[in-house]
């Protein structure tokens, strides 16, 4: 029997431009409209977004905090991403990412980093 392995991107945990975070962080960064298309992508699925952060250095050894609740049956994608926006304001150093929760099979659809935290 084969075992799944993964690959682990030797970087300190205070240089944030060489993280990995999920399958999006390995293509070149999105642009505000690729992120937006994604936005679209998850309300026309019907999922939920929801919005996490957490600090640099924690990014991978804890659980990110969530930014207020998800944004249940929340169809409007400027509403979304004025969250995302709002979560980096509040907390500028963290990373910020984008949820999707697939209501049907009750789990993480899709997730993605739209604000990478910076190390002060």
């Amino acid at each position: 029997m084969r075992r799944a392995t993964t690959q682990d991107h030797r970087s300190a945990p205070d240089e944030t431009a060489g993280r990995r975070f999920g399958t999006f962080s390995y293509l070149p960064p999105m642009s505000a409209e690729r992120i937006r298309a994604q936005v679209e992508w998850i309300v026309q699925r019907g999922w939920t977004p929801a919005i996490e952060h957490t600090a640099p250095q924690h990014a991978h050894g804890s659980y990110w905090i969530m930014w207020k609740l998800p944004l249940f049956g929340e169809q409007r994608v400027e509403r979304i991403l004025a969250e995302a926006d709002a979560c980096h304001a509040a907390h500028p150093s963290h990373h910020v990412r984008l949820l999707g929760y697939d209501r049907l099979r009750q789990t993480q659809g899709t997730a993605m980093v739209v604000h990478r935290g910076t190390t002060a």
